[in-house]
């Protein structure tokens, strides 16, 4: 590679990118840890894009009809704070580039949606930022086709590397965004031939340009270090009627002695190497000392949006101010004032009729009523529609002929899924839910624990939640799940009872503004529990007092989901022996250890026997049982100890011990 040649042909973009890789360079330096390679090796991509094509104004960063952009490839991280930092993003200063990866800092080893401003999604595990990207790009298109284009109309790019594309969720991703043929999504591969190990050739021979173009991708080569040939690549990608992928050859660690070697994807903390690289870039300046001119010309790029924002802000100022409140209201997550009256007379009629439905026949029946009052809801599911319930009349179909759909069939692709999900609900104004069967939480887990990290209020409607689900056997079972879920930080995990919880616990995700909800839900029928009807939404304290003993307290029955019905069998048995038992329903953990010492008190006294009951394994459950004033010698758990197996699920449950009759045992037992 020719720099001086580069250099000499280029000399205001070269100065720009170089301000790039030695601001990376010196944080990382100063860190002593971190990732040069790729940050000095796409710092021209970056800055011709940025410079060019992308549509931003650093003074207003969360200007809604901006250009997203992600860097999928979230080892480079010092790529993206030294944009934000050059371009003049107000809290990204020069201080917090020098505490790259120091406590408290905002430049954390990975990009950290909420950290900073300009950073749109968590990255670092890799193929989720591509794969978020898929989501960011529908939200785009659905909400176009709802406001028009004069309101809606921007690109989602992408920086990604070799390892984002070797993660199997990004074949799920460019699979979908193929199919559903994102015109405004385009992917720079950072084609630089290294990763950590050595060579791609030692685990690899993907070509990776035919596998795009088989997903139903536009592809073009460009050479990564030439602006030219870079702004070329670019100018064509945006008039394809398909989303791109732009592989650019590029060189890791350009310029220093382990340029196109697996050290440059490290550390390059050297003061030699360091030393020597910079003076090969022509670079004199000291350490993270940007020249004057340079810095004046990034921030005029990052000001060069503020003309096309003000323009876009006197568009939405000209719709009606019904248009411009729901914007706003759907923009700030806010759900809409209709919603609590709704949920409302929803439980009244439940509680009045007293079906028996399986509750994920009740969540469908809570997003009829739902989903034509919330225009920002987007439904889907993994191939899985008719088992989950999560298509309503009124959404149509998400595809190439109707944007406007807001129901999409994700196909056999859990964890895209929920990759996409995450994207939408980060791009704004959409409110995201998708379906599988909870046993399949494994396949999206790497996503679900990101809605929960990036604290972002995406909804999974689980389905077919324990050996319930009968003939499929223990491979389609969940007994560890609900368990690992609850375990996730800033996780709301509800487990109906019947449809009145089921439209409780939607109404709580609807409103979640900075957590995600699983919505564990039966395959088989379940009683409506809650037969007198409460205007206050109960699930929302987590647990609360279904049923009182008669006569003295001797035992407390907390039963989730499913179980509760049996929890009142039990007590039925219990009481006709009279023995007083309370029953309790806990339809989110999470929500009742937020409640007060007080409220905990008075749902679980100390003294009474406790006996847990859940279809699912007891880890977690001595919480309850043990904790909370409990007592080791008084408490009991009925539920699974293995996994489960194929039969119907009435004989399953008699199988494995989960009955009213052996509830009542274990709280004589206990006595």
């Amino acid at each position: 590679m020719d720099i001086q040649a580069l250099a000499k042909a280029h000399p205001d973009h070269w100065s720009k990118a170089c301000a790039i890789r030695t601001l990376a360079m010196d944080a990382i330096h100063a860190a002593n840890s971190g990732h040069s390679g790729m940050p000095m090796g796409m710092a021209d991509v970056a800055t011709v894009l940025f410079e060019k094509h992308l549509k931003f104004d650093a003074s207003a960063p969360d200007w809604p009809d901006r250009d997203r952009f992600i860097l999928s490839a979230g080892h480079g991280s010092m790529l993206l704070y030294a944009l934000l930092h050059l371009t003049g993003y107000e809290d990204m200063t020069l201080d917090q580039v020098k505490n790259f990866r120091q406590m408290g800092a905002i430049t954390a080893g990975h990009p950290e949606y909420g950290h900073a401003k300009g950073i749109e999604t968590t990255t670092g595990p890799l193929g989720q930022g591509i794969a978020n990207a898929v989501g960011f790009a529908m939200a785009e298109e659905i909400q176009r086709a709802q406001y028009g284009k004069k309101i809606v109309d921007h690109y989602t790019y992408v920086i990604a590397g070799d390892g984002c594309l070797m993660e199997g969720v990004s074949q799920e991703a460019i699979g979908l965004a193929g199919k559903h043929e994102l015109s405004k999504l385009i992917v720079f591969w950072d084609n630089n031939g290294i990763t950590i190990d050595g060579k791609v050739e030692i685990a690899d021979k993907t070509d990776q340009l035919k596998r795009f173009e088989a997903s139903g991708w536009s592809v073009y080569e460009c050479d990564g270090h030439d602006p030219e040939d870079i702004d070329r690549v670019i100018v064509a990608a945006k008039g394809s009627k398909t989303p791109t992928l732009i592989a650019c050859k590029t060189h890791i660690g350009l310029g220093s002695s382990a340029q196109d070697t697996p050290k440059a994807h490290g550390a390059l903390t050297d003061a030699q190497l360091i030393a020597d690289t910079k003076a090969a870039y022509g670079w004199t300046h000291a350490p993270f000392e940007i020249p004057a001119g340079v810095k004046a010309a990034w921030e005029a790029i990052g000001s060069r949006g503020a003309e096309e924002r003000a323009a876009w802000e006197a568009r939405l100022a000209a719709l009606s101010g019904a248009k411009q409140a729901e914007f706003a209201r759907i923009y700030a997550g806010d759900a809409p004032k209709k919603l609590s009256a709704t949920i409302k007379a929803l439980k009244k009629q439940i509680s009045d009729e007293a079906p028996k439905v399986a509750t994920r026949k009740s969540s469908e029946m809570v997003l009829e009523v739902i989903n034509p009052i919330m225009s920002e809801t987007i439904g889907g599911s993994a191939d899985l529609t008719g088992s989950n319930n999560t298509k309503t009349g009124d959404l149509g179909v998400f595809d190439p002929e109707n944007r406007a759909g807001r129901y999409v069939y994700y196909g056999i692709r859990e964890h895209g899924m929920a990759a996409a999900m995450n994207g939408m609900a980060l791009h704004g104004g959409v409110r995201p839910y998708g379906g599988t069967f909870l046993c399949f939480t494994d396949y999206a887990r790497g996503s679900i624990r990101l809605s929960a990290l990036m604290g972002i209020p995406v909804t999974y409607v689980m389905t077919h939640d324990s050996i319930g689900l009968g003939e499929d056997g223990p491979t389609h079972q969940p007994v560890e799940h609900v368990a690992m879920l609850r375990a996730t930080p800033n996780m709301m995990v509800f487990r109906p009872a019947d449809t009145i919880e089921t439209a409780e616990a939607w109404e709580i995700a609807l409103t979640a503004k900075t957590t995600p909800s699983v919505l564990a839900l039966s395959r088989q029928g379940l009683p409506t529990v809650r037969l007198e009807h409460k205007v206050k939404n109960l699930t929302a304290q987590g647990a609360y007092v279904l049923a009182e003993a008669e006569g003295k307290r001797q035992a407390i029955l907390l039963a989730t989901g499913s179980e509760v019905e049996i929890a009142m069998k039990a007590r039925d048995l219990l009481q006709a022996e009279g023995i007083g038992t309370r029953v309790v329903s806990m339809p989110c953990w999470e929500l009742f250890a937020q409640q007060d010492a007080a409220y905990r008190k008075r749902v679980l006294p100390a003294g009474p026997v406790r006996v847990g009951i859940e279809a699912g394994v007891r880890f977690g459950w001595d919480q309850w049982l043990l904790g909370e004033r409990g007592r080791e010698a008084k408490a009991g758990f009925v539920g699974m100890e293995g996994f489960g197996a194929s039969a119907p699920a009435d004989e399953l449950y008699t199988h494995f011990g989960i009955t009213a009759d052996a509830v009542a045992e274990k709280v004589k037992a206990l006595l």
